[in-house]
């Protein structure tokens, strides 16, 4: 009986009796044969109670599998007859619907398995049971629409889905939350989208995030007008690493081969903050940024950077970058220019990003788990599935 009672627990079966067990080596299965305790159960037609068995049948009915291991259940369940009206019924249980094959403690896997990265196929063959199974069980989930958040971030993604070569993403970066997915990142989809909601509820939009996107800003400025918008601080610093490293790329080009190997092998040492680096560290820095004087400007104006990125607040964030502006029209790097045009003409989004701690992390953090998944399945055709799929994985 302790044996019944523990099994039945894990299997989610009350009063469950083990008949027996066999393990099947060949195909990795392991069957289970039980049946429920006999009990007085009411008509469904006259109401009357009764226990009278009319016969017993054999179902076989798939359980969430134990590790690697595929669970077949089966069940010798009863069939009662009413001794007044005659009336054939089955005992009900808690463990499978009617018609059903499968337990619900099975469909409440397939539900979890299904938010993370794993493909359908790969779920499928686990629980044993086909693709078209899982899909249909996926189908019936609905996904509640969206709402728009205080803080609100948008970036994309390469999809290749629907047509389009790349997906644009909504994100709460406040509350960890991803709010919709978009079929694509062109004005088009995002107007359309915005269009679908009430001017209230857009007002209500305080901050929305962003890499340097010019569409994307205009965008924002026509529907929310209320928000403030941000620069995204990741992607404004790697256009200043981007310049610099054009430099480096450039210098090293002119070494002799020993000599730009090192360069190479070194590289990190020059991307590093100058504060972190150790006194050997800072010795090799010196040697190769005296080989140039334009790879010494380019540094200096990478640290500079890297001091505007430390200010406290928006009024010291406003004077240290003000004087690398200064600084860069000093030392004429063309390969500055395009990163100093961009951060003038995003000055206000870029010092914003100084007034709130919100940034596109989390959104970057989505986008790299969105192409995990699309990886593992080798990508998707279907649009639709595709959303869904990545909505249930980040939902609550």
């Amino acid at each position: 009986m302790l044996s019944n009672y523990y099994i039945g627990e894990i299997l989610g079966i009350k009063d469950a009796n083990i008949i027996k067990i066999e393990h099947d080596d060949k195909i990795g299965s392991l069957h289970i044969y039980f049946e429920l305790e006999r009990n007085i159960y009411e008509c469904p037609r006259c109401k009357e109670l009764t226990m009278e068995v009319h016969d017993y049948r054999w179902q076989e009915i798939k359980g969430p599998p134990i590790g690697h291991i595929k669970l077949l259940l089966h069940y010798h369940k009863r069939r009662y007859r009413c001794s007044y009206c005659g009336k054939r019924f089955y005992e009900p249980n808690n463990f499978v619907p009617k018609y059903h094959r499968m337990t619900y403690s099975l469909e409440a896997f397939i539900l979890e398995e299904l938010r993370s990265n794993h493909t359908v196929k790969s779920i499928a063959n686990r629980c044993n049971v086909s693709v078209f199974t899982i899909n249909r069980i996926f189908d019936f989930i609905s996904l509640p629409k969206a709402k728009l958040p205080r803080v609100l971030s948008i970036d994309e993604f390469r999809g290749n889905t629907g047509g389009e070569k790349f997906q644009c993403i909504l994100a709460d970066p406040k509350n960890h939350k991803v709010v919709d997915i978009l079929p694509g990142r062109t004005s088009h989809y995002l107007t359309e989208y915005f269009r679908s909601f009430s001017k209230k509820e857009r007002e209500k939009v305080e901050i929305v995030i962003m890499d340097m996107t010019r569409y994307y800003k205009n965008i924002v400025e026509c529907y929310f007008p209320n928000a403030m918008i941000v620069a995204d601080k990741f992607h404004y610093t790697r256009l200043v690493y981007w310049a610099f490293d054009k430099v480096r790329k450039e210098v090293q080009k002119s070494l002799h081969p020993q000599r730009r190997k090192y360069f190479k092998r070194s590289k990190s040492l020059l991307w590093k903050h100058r504060s972190k680096l150790n006194q050997e560290e800072l010795d090799a820095v010196e040697v190769m940024l005296s080989i140039s004087p334009k790879l010494s400007n380019a540094y200096l104006l990478k640290e500079r950077f890297l001091e505007f990125l430390a200010a406290e607040d928006v009024s010291e964030a406003k004077k240290r970058l003000n004087f690398w502006f200064v600084l860069a029209d000093s030392c004429n790097l063309q390969e500055f220019y395009t990163c100093r045009e961009t951060l003038f003409e995003w000055l206000t989004p870029v010092l914003n990003s100084f007034k709130t701690p919100y940034t596109n992390g989390f959104t970057e953090g989505c986008n790299n788990k969105i192409k995990v998944l699309k990886r593992n399945a080798y990508g998707y055709r279907n649009y639709h599935r595709f959303r869904s799929r990545i909505l249930y994985m980040f939902a609550a």
